[in-house]
């Protein structure tokens, strides 16, 4: 099923999203991993790409096998920075092969030690959306960050080239993670005013591990509230107690979500299923 089908029905929705193995790692343990999140049935999900296409072929076994095992609606993320556009094809047509029917298009991050290529095709992901359009066949989805790019210049800049990825097919866009509600609604007006009206689907990362916290600053730069830094002083030290107070914080954040009139939640799993079913169980009755 396509995910533009998905969205367009009037009940609330809940996602999860999982990363398939690296080369290097245990294709099986990761695997089972990313099939207990999908044992929970969930609206769909989404199987991430690794920097470079570094993890491309299990992206997509890992997608299929979702579809196949547990009837779930997957969609495969795919990156282009430092692909070349047959490489961009191939795996195209390794998605539409295995009934692959949704793809989250990518400029992606820079591999470690990449020094760019002077042939390279794809500067911005709008290039990328660009193609899979012509393509053809595919629901295309986007990212989009509340607090800005750590790369653009500004909050307007950002939401231009926001515009452009829209205007060259992507049909919903998921959101960075982010801490506190006000800013994804300051967001969502903003694209709004900007003539942006595809589904903005916010995406929440339930910090379970004081570490994980210091990493999405880190990585995306993210605002974090006093009251959750307070949570992780209070409970980072304890794995049990900081587990349960973030499927709380996340759960909180969702309720107020939907309780604002947002239908589609998606949740960063990082392959946890009892996160995952955590925030699922506190949910029931508002699904």
């Amino acid at each position: 099923m396509k995910l533009s089908d998905i969205l367009k029905k009037e009940q609330v929705t809940l996602s999860f999203e999982v990363f398939p193995p690296k080369a290097t790692a245990n294709y099986e343990a990761v695997e089972e991993a990313a099939y207990r999140v999908a044992k929970l049935k969930p609206s769909y999900m989404s199987v991430t790409y690794g920097a470079g296409g570094s993890t491309r072929s299990n992206t997509v076994k890992i997608a299929k096998g979702i579809q196949d095992k547990y009837n779930v609606t997957t969609i495969a993320h795919l990156t282009c920075v430092g692909a070349t556009k047959e490489r961009i094809l191939q795996d195209l047509e390794q998605m539409r092969e295995v009934g692959i029917e949704n793809v989250l298009a990518l400029r992606g991050d820079r591999p470690q030690n990449y020094e760019g290529d002077p042939f390279v095709q794809y500067h911005y992901a709008s290039e990328l959306v660009a193609d899979i359009k012509e393509f053809g066949g595919m629901c295309i989805g986007g990212a989009c960050y509340p607090e800005g790019h750590v790369e653009s210049a500004n909050t307007h800049t950002d939401i231009l080239h926001l515009k452009k990825k829209v205007d060259a097919g992507c049909e919903y866009l998921t959101t960075q993670m982010f801490f506190d509600n006000n800013i994804f609604y300051n967001f969502l007006c903003k694209v709004r005013e900007a003539g942006i009206d595809v589904p903005i689907i916010p995406g929440i990362m339930p910090i379970t591990r004081a570490k994980q916290l210091q990493n999405a600053v880190k990585l995306s730069g993210c605002n974090v509230p006093m009251r959750f830094r307070s949570i992780v002083d209070c409970f980072g030290s304890n794995p049990m107690a900081m587990q349960q107070a973030g499927i709380i914080y996340a759960t909180d954040q969702i309720i107020d979500l939907i309780a604002n009139g947002i239908k589609h939640i998606h949740v960063y799993s990082m392959n946890n299923s009892n996160v995952a079913k955590g925030i699922q169980d506190n949910l029931l009755g508002l699904l």
